[in-house]
Parts: structure tokens; sequence; C-alpha cells
């Protein structure tokens, strides 16, 4: 067996993005732990070849060493509503997690970090698409904790050489491989919808239809989790020492509520009913991703920009998950 090309912590690899990045971190051929509490991960889904500690990112002084080449960091708590109404939840674990983790790649000598950040960072948009230089204004505590450390990183990378970059998601879809969304209470639209695909809701709830959109729904840019964790491996190797890279992941494109609702009734070819409900505070009618700079600093190209085709992937784990699940 030939020697790993470099070793990695992946913090939250049993979660669903952290898990399809380390494995794909693994066929790269590189070696691979993941640190994952399981409060919201599962243990299934840390793909096999990765060594696995169950245990808590402020305790990563624990494990981290100077064997590692980098880390890419993913635990965090991540529901919006919740965030709103249990915030110091997610400023001890999200910001305070954070913090002893970047201490502890400090005291180690470990000098590469990748992070998970969010399109929840700049708020409600003044242009489209958005750009990394548009202002950051946070609606929710999710969004407020994630910008915290980004400017935390920031922060490391001048005061201690940190090569870091930061990727702001922005609709995460699809699957790859055993790896699909299993959030608990799922607030994703395309898993929902699929849920009614499979009976296991009655219809699909659409938040306001009189927007100034095509269609009067929301239009969000959609990207396959398997292109967001390529994107991922460039980003390792394009981190530079002192520097902070802040890239957004999206296609450049968007799909409306009502798209995406009628591409799961092709793909699934079941009935997805429809239930009109009134708009939802802070959303904004159109959420699109520039990611000219991922294309530019990391040579980054999303390749699976076909909604058919993010759907197809996500109802192939849906319908196994289904078969599958006690």
């Amino acid at each position: 067996m030939s020697k790993p090309q470099k070793k990695y912590l992946v913090t939250g690899g049993a979660g669903y993005v952290g898990s399809v990045v380390a494995a794909h971190l693994l066929e790269a051929g590189h070696a691979v732990t993941v640190l994952d509490d399981l409060s919201t991960g599962f243990r299934e889904g840390v793909p096999a070849g990765a060594e696995f500690i169950e245990g808590r990112i402020q305790d990563a002084a624990r494990w981290l060493d100077s064997s590692y080449d980098g880390v890419l960091h993913f635990a965090a708590y991540s529901q919006v509503g919740e965030s709103v109404t249990d915030p110091e939840k997610y400023w001890v674990n999200n910001v305070g997690g954070s913090t002893a983790l970047l201490a502890a790649m400090r005291d180690a000598g470990v000098r590469t970090l990748v992070f998970s950040s969010t399109a929840a960072t700049y708020g409600e948009p003044v242009s489209s698409p958005i750009t990394e230089s548009d202002p950051t204004a946070p609606t929710n505590p999710y969004g407020a904790t994630k910008l915290a450390v980004d400017h935390m990183i920031t922060g490391e990378a001048a005061a201690h050489g940190l090569a870091a970059v930061s990727l702001r998601y922005f609709n995460v879809a699809g699957a790859y491989g055993s790896c699909g969304e299993r959030h608990s209470p799922e607030s994703h639209l395309i898993p929902l919808v699929l849920q009614v695909a499979l009976g296991q809701r009655e219809s699909i709830s659409v938040y306001g239809d009189d927007y100034p959109t095509p269609d009067g729904t929301c239009v969000r840019d959609y990207i396959h989790v398997a292109d967001l964790a390529e994107a991922h491996l460039l980003a390792l190797d394009a981190a530079t020492a002192g520097e902070h890279l802040i890239c957004n992941l999206g296609n450049g494109n968007g799909f409306s509520v009502r798209e995406v609702i009628e591409t799961v009734r092709k793909v699934t070819g079941h009935p997805v009913p429809e239930t009109a409900a009134p708009r939802r505070a802070g959303d904004p009618a159109v959420l699109v991703a520039s990611a000219a700079t991922a294309r530019e600093r990391l040579g980054w190209q999303p390749s699976r920009a076909d909604l058919a085709g993010i759907v197809s992937d996500a109802w192939t784990f849906a319908r196994r998950e289904e078969l599958t699940t006690p």
C-alpha cells in the first residue's frame, strides 16, 4: 500500500458535507481522521478508511499534533430557526469550539485550515449575484457565529501565519454514494419535497408566491455536494501562509421553489401536493452566488449544475434510507 499523500483532521466529518469531503480526501490518497461528537452526525456516515474519534472540537488539543498537514472544519450547529430560539448554544459551540480549535492548531504547529462558512453571513443581499465584497449583515445567530469565526480566522492568519480558506456555501444538495442529507429536523427544500414523494409527509409548503421572480416563488442557488467537496481539496492546495481567502461556492444561477417541486415530480414520478403558506420573515426573493473568486483562485468549476441530476442523486439516497431505516 502506498504511503498517504497527506494527513488531515476533518471536524464534523460524520455530517452531510463533512462525510462527503472526507470520502473525497480518501479517494485522493490522503489519510483522514474524523472528529465528531455525533450530536448531529452519524457514525455510519464516516467513510470506510477514515480513523474516527468521537469527541468535541473544544477538546481537539487532545488529538491534534504535528503529524497533521491541515484541518477541514465542519463541526457546527446549523439550524437557523434553532439559532434564533437558542443563540447561546450556537455561540458556545460554533465560536467557542472554533476558538479552541484554532488554539490547538497553533500549539501543534498545524498551519492550514479550510473552514465551512455560509452564505448566511451576507444576510439580505444588496445585489445579485452575491460577491465576497458585498456587505456582511447576518439576520440570525447562525450566520453571525459563522461570520465571527471568519473574523477570527482573518486575525489568526495575520498574526500567526495561518494559511486559511473559508468557503461560503449557498444551497448544498444531492448525495454522494452512501452520504446524503439526514438532518433532524429537516429544513432544506429538496429533501423535504422528496419526503412528500415518499409519502412521509402530506404536502410541501410554499412560503410566498408573490415574490418578484418569474413564477412568484423564491429563487435559490443549488450546488451538488460532490462539486462542493472538490472545492475543499482545491482550497487545501490554494491556501497560502498569512492569507485568509474567502470564496463563495454556488453555480451562479438559481432555481425557484416551484421549479424544484416540478423537477422532483419528474424525477420521482410521484405527485407532490403543495400547500400555500405566508412568506417567512427574512426570506430574500433571490439568493445566487458569484463563484468567480473560486474559479480564479481555486481553479474550481462545478460540473453537476443540472437540477434534475442533483435531485436524482438525492432521490436515490432517500429511497435507500427509507429501505434501511428501522
